[in-house]
């Protein structure tokens, strides 16, 4: 019945800044930009390499998200990498802070958290170990 996630729809307060971090930090490509005057905002279609990809979109005074204490929902998105240190290094070159590599206890994968420039929780889950 279903396929595959065709695509993430993320909301943000700084157009600007997180077209950058997901641009030009993460690497995603642009498919399409296109600015809505009716809401006075921008969408964002990126490509993610296996196919799927983000929508971001920009919105004026969105409520802050809920995370901390978890909250019921969309938990964090995570993107598998082949090794998390060039990953790491790459974010870290960039001024992004990660958390301390952690190993899965059932998988016994490595991953780790990083967050977006709206405190969105994003994981790196290391697949080829």
């Amino acid at each position: 019945m279903l396929k595959a996630f065709h695509h993430i729809a993320i909301i943000c307060r700084d157009y600007p800044l997180s077209k950058y971090f997901y641009h030009e930090i993460l690497g995603l490509a642009i498919i399409h930009e296109h600015y809505r005057r009716d809401r006075d905002s921008y969408k964002l279609d990126l490509a993610l390499p296996g196919g799927g990809q983000i929508e971001l979109f920009s919105f004026t005074n969105p409520p802050a998200r809920v995370s901390q204490p978890e909250a019921c929902g969309l938990r964090h998105l995570a993107f598998a990498v082949e090794s998390l240190e060039p990953v790491i290094d790459h974010l870290e070159a960039n001024d992004i802070v990660v958390e301390p590599i952690r190993i899965d206890p059932i998988t016994n994968q490595r991953f780790t958290f990083f967050k977006d420039p709206d405190d969105l929780p994003l994981e790196l889950y290391e697949t080829l170990r």
